[in-house]
């Protein structure tokens, strides 16, 4: 199969996504082709050894793998674009938030290889939570998406019903996950730390926690009884945030998302 992949769109996820690739040692410079109109953005890149291109035709045409990285405007009119490029060999990956599988098959007039794949902002640092869909592939196909999204965090499998509450989970969850940071780092100041000692001790506890859950596979509960002791501080605070409809507060954010990206 042709190990190369196109990445149609350098826009920040685009680039982040060469970038990831390049870093992994998953792919040499000369297999990435990136297309952008303006390709002065893309300089860093091609100093590299990674293509630059304006011409999406060609850059599908000399790939094996296609990943459609533009607006969710832009993408029909690139998809019809680059249908005639298309082989039935073609794996075509779409990152467009909102694009279904069966859109992407329309406008590609269907038959193809296609997969929808979810990453969050992490992918930059090679950190993403990458939730991936398709309908029609063999086993071959799927491993290699699951690969190369493997080069850039974790990826999970999920029916494609599920990719809008993959957004709010996965995406939002980032600056849902920022915020409570932020608010740690304020609470830190008021009780006698700088901001960037508190930003740093914030951070590192949350960065741990979180690798404390995958690494050991266990529920939030159980990692929170090892730090309540009896009439300690921990449970105090926990209680006082419950008290004031913390995860409650939580919960109904992620909902309220959920309802916007379904235009409820």
């Amino acid at each position: 199969m042709n190990n190369r992949i196109a990445i149609i769109g350098g826009g920040n996820l685009g680039i982040s996504i060469a970038e990831g690739l390049l870093l992994s040692g998953y792919k040499k410079p000369e297999e990435i082709t990136v297309t952008r109109r303006n390709v002065v953005v893309l300089e860093p890149l091609q100093r590299k050894g990674v293509r630059v291109m304006q011409d999406n035709l060609t850059a599908v045409q000399d790939a094996g793998v296609v990943l459609l990285c533009v607006k969710p405007y832009q993408a029909k009119e690139v998809l019809q674009q680059i249908s005639p490029a298309l082989r039935n060999d073609h794996i075509l990956i779409s990152v467009v938030t909102g694009l279904t599988l069966g859109q992407i098959e329309e406008y590609t007039g269907g038959d193809k290889n296609v997969f929808r794949a979810m990453p969050n902002t992490a992918i930059a640092i090679r950190q993403s939570m990458t939730c991936i869909s398709y309908t029609q592939c063999t086993d071959d196909q799927a491993e290699l998406v699951d690969e190369i999204f493997s080069q850039l965090g974790k990826v999970v499998v999920i029916e494609e019903k599920l990719m809008d509450a993959a957004t709010v989970l996965g995406a939002c969850g980032t600056a849902y996950a920022m915020r409570y940071i932020r608010a740690n780092i304020q609470g830190g100041i008021e009780i006698g730390f700088d901001a960037a000692t508190a930003r740093l001790i914030a951070a590192q506890t949350v960065k741990g926690a979180a690798e404390m859950l995958l690494v050991n596979n266990s529920h939030p509960e159980s990692e929170i009884d090892k730090v309540t002791t009896p009439q300690g501080c921990t449970i105090a605070g926990l209680n006082e945030m419950e008290h004031r409809g913390f995860s409650s507060s939580l919960i109904r954010g992620l909902v309220a998302s959920f309802r916007k990206i379904k235009g409820m």
